[in-house]
């Protein structure tokens, strides 16, 4: 007899056997049978759960093929994110709000998931915007990883003065008379923002515990129920995965996490992967909490960034040098590993370093090339021949307008490749790299994917490089599976498969384009338990602890997953503004979520001011 039965529904499996279904029975984690309501039925006992899905459309659990939340994670509750916020005077109010309540010496972090170009105003705040509205408190403002944004606060806690050189690879901002404006810009990486991020407090334990909680919450709130965390600077193993660690031995892990291990200091990465092939191996774990092999960086020589502000950087010739015998390592000790590249011209090389291995000691698991923006059909091709995927993220909704102004609309028009990457057959999957510079929701994303456009409504692409919505769910699901070699057990809807299942707001295949960035999921489960609900199934939905220290940004803010969602100009009427802002505008409304996905309507009065937030320019 089945444990769950999930009933009335549309569900789409993704296994060419059984598409379409009406019902599902889960038994002991694992999907039991997929068919229509009545045969299903036939699994159910006197202890089975039932459950009505009420003609929902239901998917495999999104799996995100690369991301930070183990990271992310420790800090998610004190970051405020600045995801489906229309404007800057929304954004401006939310942090003047969080300076207040933000005690010291912590600091107000504003970190990924934003585009100016979402804003009504279609600009970034000024650093005399963010100093006014918070001119105690440290505010650290980060752009892409193309730079930062430091109050006068953060300037003096971190001792940043006319006398303080530019560090390595960054450079500091200073006006007429020397001293620094607050601005840190990547030139050419992007260590200065990410070095000076780190300098900010720490939460204590308890609280790094409770942040990750409620920051997986968030993730199955969106129906993500896997992920591939791929390391980050500054995570060291093991000593920075102990909370993770924990969570999953109380039980408490609501989202499958497969980690990479990350070279951490520049010179010493062999050394690190010679430490830590001593101490654990791919696979070791489980089901919830696995170690998935190395990277995404190797060695620190052979990154490149996607800061689309600045030119391409051109690695070292010592690369690879200090990349091959790194590579030999993981090669003969059967490690798959991942790697960070954005431009063609790197993978080129990183390829021929990797040919030249796999000549020696021949490759017998998968490798990533993480990014991979640029890439060209011959370099696709060498991928596949090594046996290799490609992990593809939502990066160009957040800085397609920069790529266009630097490389061009034609250069745009196929970064990254999508189409060609299926058409080779080759591995994809698909994630967001967050939680800095691009937001966690998979579901802007889909839209990126499906439709071709940035956070700012620019079209990218045209038909002959866009995904179908079933082909777009597929690189999320079945697709990332094999980024942690679960193709057999994860991805798919069928007999055998981990009872990984999200249940969705809205139909993911009927909706028009402008709603699917507003999907969530109402009911989300993970190996047959459920870890979210909502709507109809609210009162499914597990307790959660209240979010600590008691000054977090989502004991006071909606998550953005609960936001009003950006608008779509065909529906939905003049509404006032649900966070930041509470104001409507009995003439011109209050409607500036319009600008997500359209330019603003200066054709129509009445939408153009309400689009700028009225009342009357008084929010």
């Amino acid at each position: 007899m089945a444990d769950l039965i999930l009933y009335n529904g549309r569900i789409t499996t993704l296994d060419p056997r059984t598409p379409e279904a009406e019902a599902i029975a889960v038994k002991d984690g694992m999907i039991l049978s997929v068919g229509r309501d009545a045969e299903i039925m036939a699994h159910a006992g006197p202890k089975t759960a039932v459950v009505d899905l009420n003609k929902r459309r239901v998917i495999p659990g999104l799996n995100d093929s690369h991301t930070h939340l183990i990271r992310g994670g420790l800090t998610y509750n004190i970051e405020l994110r600045w995801e489906n916020v229309p404007s800057i005077k929304d954004a401006l109010a939310m942090l003047r709000r969080q300076a207040i309540m933000t005690p010291p010496p912590q600091w107000v972090r504003v970190v990924g998931g934003w585009s100016e170009f979402q804003f009504a105003e279609r600009r970034m705040p000024t650093l005399a915007e963010i100093n006014e509205a918070a001119p105690d408190t440290p505010v650290f403002v980060l752009h892409l990883y193309s730079r930062a944004l430091l109050n006068q606060a953060a300037l003096r806690a971190l001792g940043i003065g006319k006398e303080t050189p530019n560090p390595p690879g960054g450079e500091i901002e200073r006006d007429a008379n020397g001293n620094p404006t607050g601005m840190l810009i990547a030139r050419p990486s992007a260590l200065i923002l990410y070095s000076t991020l780190a300098q900010g407090p720490r939460l204590a334990l308890e609280d790094q515990i409770n942040s990750t909680r409620h920051f997986m919450r968030e993730l199955n709130r969106l129906g993500v129920t896997s992920v591939i965390d791929a390391g980050g600077g500054g995570q060291s193993y093991p000593e920075d995965y102990d909370v993770v660690r924990q969570l999953h031995e109380d039980g408490q892990l609501t989202v499958r996490i497969a980690y990479n291990l990350f070279a951490q200091k520049a010179g010493q990465e062999l050394s690190d992967y010679e430490r830590w092939f001593a101490m654990t191996e791919p696979g070791a774990g489980d089901t919830m909490l696995r170690m998935n092999g190395a990277g995404e960086n190797l060695a620190w020589s052979a990154a490149d960034f996607e800061n689309f502000l600045e030119p391409r950087p051109e690695l070292a010739p010592v690369m690879e040098s200090e990349l091959e015998p790194i590579i030999e390592r993981l090669a003969e000790n059967e490690w798959p590993f991942r790697i960070h590249a954005t431009y063609d011209e790197t993978i080129d090389r990183f390829l021929t370093v990797f040919e030249r291995v796999n000549q020696r000691q021949p490759f017998k698991t998968r490798f990533i090339i993480d990014h991979a923006e640029t890439v060209s059909p011959r370099n696709i091709e060498r991928i596949k021949a090594l046996g290799g995927g490609i992990a593809t993220q939502h990066r160009m909704a957040f800085q397609g307008e920069y790529f266009v102004d630097r490389y061009g609309a034609d250069a745009a028009r196929t970064t990254p490749p999508m189409r060609e990457m299926l058409k080779a057959e080759l591995p994809v999957g698909g994630g967001t790299d967050a939680t800095r510079v691009a937001s966690y929701d998979p579901w802007v994303a889909m839209h990126w994917l499906t439709t071709g456009r940035t956070m700012g409504g620019l079209t990218l692409y045209g038909d002959d490089n866009l995904l179908t919505r079933e082909e777009a769910l597929a690189i999320w699901t079945t697709g990332s599976a094999w980024f942690s070699g679960e193709q057999e057990v994860k991805g798919r809807l069928a007999p055998g498969m981990f009872a990984d299942i999200a249940v969705l707001s809205d139909d993911l295949m009927a909706v028009e384009d402008g709603k699917i960035r507003s999907i969530t999921s109402v009911l989300t489960i993970v190996g047959g338990r459920i870890v979210f609900g909502d709507a109809e199934f609210a009162d499914m939905n597990p307790p959660l602890p209240p979010a600590s220290p008691d000054w977090a940004v989502n004991a006071t803010f909606a998550s953005p997953a609960q936001r009003a969602a950006p608008l779509d100009p065909a529906a939905a009427e003049m509404r006032a503004c649900d966070d930041g802002c509470a104001n409507g505008c009995g003439l011109h409304g209050h409607r500036h979520g319009i600008v997500w996905s359209n330019p603003l309507p200066v054709s129509d009065e009445r939408l153009f001011w309400g689009a700028l937030g009225c009342s009357c320019f008084g929010v």
